[in-house]
């Protein structure tokens, strides 16, 4: 899709499994399964959307998957089918060291465990030639999480990166090119960022995992995983009635089966008008 100059296709990063009743929070089962049924281990299969952008002469990737460097184990425990994006990015005549900027939106392990790749027994960039980007409260944070969300995060996923220099830590909401910005959406983390793509007229909105699929637009489906579920409330009352309100088209991170809609207020509930985009 174009906006304006600006030119984004969404790439998949492979799938993982999670547990039903974390992605839900408080919501009963009865409800959720309907929109996304579980297996016999109470996982649901989730997307790991990406987003490669064209933007001011700048080739950027946005969320790396969770790559490959994860143990059997784990594999298994999370139902990981990946990576994927090597292969997405051949189709566009593209590999690693083409990308100038990865953007993570926050570290969790299903957002930026393609950041790095085993290289002679270590973890190394996987994109050589890139500038990294995150929220340095983000940063901060997954050096020295909690008991809580220690799971979530992986050193080898971004210490390599710090150490080969490539990070930048951004302070807040940035432009990082022409019609790209790095908007802060707290909430899930304390300093997550969306993306908003603006161009011709048009504008496109990465919730991360504000809004991770379409089954989390009503506003009291928050997931259970997320740290600060008030201050998720908040920014959903904000973020998706101005998406609706002024016809920007929604992207979902972990959606398998809406990747991008447009979306309609009907009787107090939000509706969706799924746009393809490849």
């Amino acid at each position: 899709m174009k906006l304006g100059e600006v030119e984004f296709h969404i790439l998949s990063a492979g799938h993982v499994l999670l547990d039903g009743g974390a992605m839900f929070g408080v919501i009963p089962k009865p409800m959720w399964e309907k929109r996304m049924p579980a297996d016999a281990r109470n996982r649901i299969i989730l997307s790991m959307n990406s987003l490669l952008i064209h933007a001011g002469g700048k080739r950027i990737l946005v969320e790396t998957g969770a790559g490959d460097k994860m143990n059997a184990k784990l594999r298994d425990i999370y139902g990981l089918d990946g990576p994927l994006l090597d292969r997405e990015l051949r189709k566009f005549d593209l590999k690693a060291p083409d990308i100038d900027i990865v953007v993570n939106t926050h570290l969790h392990f299903d957002h930026c465990g393609g950041n790095t790749k085993i290289e002679k027994d270590k973890a190394v960039p996987a994109f050589p030639n890139a500038r990294y980007l995150v929220h340095c409260g983000e940063y901060e944070h997954a050096v020295n999480p909690t008991e809580r969300d220690r799971a979530s995060y992986f050193p080898e996923n971004f210490a390599p990166v710090r150490d080969a220099g490539q990070f930048e830590l951004l302070d807040g909401d940035a432009e990082i090119a022409p019609g790209v910005e790095l908007v802060r959406l707290p909430g899930h983390v304390a300093d997550m960022f969306g993306v908003k793509l603006t161009g011709g007229g048009k504008t496109a909105l990465l919730f991360g995992d504000l809004v991770p699929t379409t089954a989390h637009l009503p506003l009291p489906w928050i997931m259970g995983y997320d740290l600060y579920p008030m201050k998720t409330l908040e920014n959903k009352k904000r973020w998706i009635p101005q998406v609706a309100r002024e016809g920007w088209l929604a992207l979902f991170a972990h959606d398998d089966r809406v990747r991008a809609a447009y979306l309609r207020e009907r009787d107090g509930q939000w509706e969706t008008e799924p746009v393809t985009i490849d």
